[in-house]
């Protein structure tokens, strides 16, 4: 493949090519309550060819490779009535090039294990999930997918590369007459399917929560002292300060390139964020991004302080900052962008039962189910929560959202566990679907945050 490709990009008289050639290899199980509804497996591949030709950068995606040779005279010529249009002609930071293979080290390959023994292990969890009279449905879902990569530049970069994500996720919905209530259960990542088994006790722990949250009572909106726990401090971290973090969001933003200044004071001093998708058996591994950049660990916020951004090749030589492997792929259908690795909270001093001391009286917020964000303000679901009293949990609540402005819960964060969990499924939005979008972290104690509710 490489031969063919290389062959290719040589004769295309331009500044920068390259050719990102994918196979992808699909397997999907679903359960909608005690029916069986889906299995399938699916094989797709394509192409994503990019040309740089004076200032002007373009690409096309194609499924067939007898088609290279007019993808190649197309692109070429969009890159050219972009290098008229823009005014800002688009210039590519240098990297070295790379030589490498990277293939998985698997904790038990998915790709062994027989379809018969995946549907018998979704239906095991999706039956636990159904084991309580006052469950009304489920929706669990197995899910596998495995991206072959092989990129190819002219700059001299071949890299194959091997991604393979599974996961068994979905929902639980109890019922108490018109009163219906769900929450989220997953588990999952891109080490193997040995991670998939003895997931038994979150299964049941989930529907329990779930069964209960029919009897909690709806959290009393107002401002509270709060802790939120990984997922929440997660999910806050990806989409509330995470995205300013992403270079092509605030690229052409005058305000937030203005208050996202490299040195800038935007939260508290205890409060260091990293982006690392290099950590080993996470969810958000990865070796190579979509043009052929090593992924390298990258501070965001250090005590504080603004410290880093993440780049594409372009980014980079825009804003004069290192390059730092971020341009990332749903899958051979999109040209690559911007997206996150592995986003966290650095974990702080205090243990779990010592913040749980400092709050007090509060709430904790546990587990994330959607929200939004527009600019700096954000709203996030939470799926469930409990009074904290003397720093003890009390009563189990429902229908709890937060509130509030990215930089103020920055700097209202006032104390930061030593405990450390990320996700096990991911599925960020931007643009494209990444489903190895990982996030995490330690549990964080914020004063003042405004909790939603009646």
């Amino acid at each position: 493949m490489f031969d063919r490709l290389e062959k290719v990009l040589g004769a295309i008289l331009a500044d920068y090519s390259d050719i990102r050639f994918e196979i992808k290899n699909e397997t999907r199980i679903s359960y909608d309550g005690n029916e069986l509804t889906q299995v399938a497996k699916n094989t797709s591949e394509g192409f994503v060819l990019r040309i740089l030709k004076d200032g002007g950068f373009a690409t096309c995606t194609f499924t067939r490779e007898e088609d290279l040779t007019k993808a190649v005279s197309r692109t070429l010529e969009n890159a050219q009535i972009l290098s008229r249009a823009n005014a800002r002609p688009t210039v590519l930071a240098p990297v070295p090039p790379i030589q490498d293979e990277y293939l998985p080290k698997l904790d038990e390959d998915p790709r062994q294990v027989a379809l018969e023994e995946k549907i018998a292990l979704t239906r095991h969890y999706n039956q636990i999930a159904m084991g309580h009279p006052s469950i009304a449905t489920t929706n669990i879902n197995y899910s596998e997918t495995e991206r072959t990569k092989y990129f190819i530049s002219t700059e001299g970069t071949r890299i194959h590369e091997d991604l393979l994500t599974v996961a068994i996720s979905g929902s639980i919905t109890s019922a108490e007459g018109s009163l219906l209530q769900n929450i989220r259960v997953n588990a999952g990542g891109s080490q193997g399917f040995a991670i998939l088994r003895n997931r038994e006790a979150d299964f049941e722990r989930k529907r329990q929560i779930v069964v209960d949250l029919l009897q909690a009572q709806p959290v009393a909106g107002g401002v509270y002292n709060v802790i939120l726990n990984n997922s929440m401090a997660g999910v806050f971290t990806h989409e509330a300060f995470g995205h300013f973090s992403e270079a092509d969001l605030i690229e052409d933003a005058p305000s937030m390139r203005r208050k996202m200044q490299i040195g800038a004071l935007l939260g508290s001093t205890i409060v260091t964020i990293k982006d690392n998708p290099t950590l080993p058996n996470q969810l958000g591994f990865y070796q190579y991004d979509d043009e052929g950049v090593k992924a390298e660990p990258v501070t965001l916020l250090q005590d504080g302080v603004l410290a880093g951004r993440l780049h594409s090749r372009r980014t980079a030589a825009a804003f004069s900052e290192p390059v730092n492997g971020r341009c990332v792929a749903e899958d051979y259908r999109y040209a690559p962008i911007i997206r996150m690795g592995t986003i966290f909270i650095q974990p702080g001093r205090d243990s779990v039962d010592e913040l749980f001391a400092k709050l007090g009286d509060g709430l904790f917020i546990a587990d994330a189910k959607g929200g939004q964000t527009s600019g700096e303000e954000f709203t996030f679901g939470a799926q469930y929560g409990y009074i904290i009293r003397n720093g003890k949990k009390a009563e189990l609540i429902r229908d709890v959202n937060i509130t509030g402005n990215l930089y103020e819960t920055l700097q209202n964060i006032s104390a930061v566990a030593d405990d450390f969990v990320l996700s096990q499924t991911g599925g960020c939005g931007k643009g494209q679907t990444n489903i190895r979008s990982c996030h995490g972290g330690p549990h964080v104690l914020v004063k003042d945050l405004v909790i939603g509710g009646q």
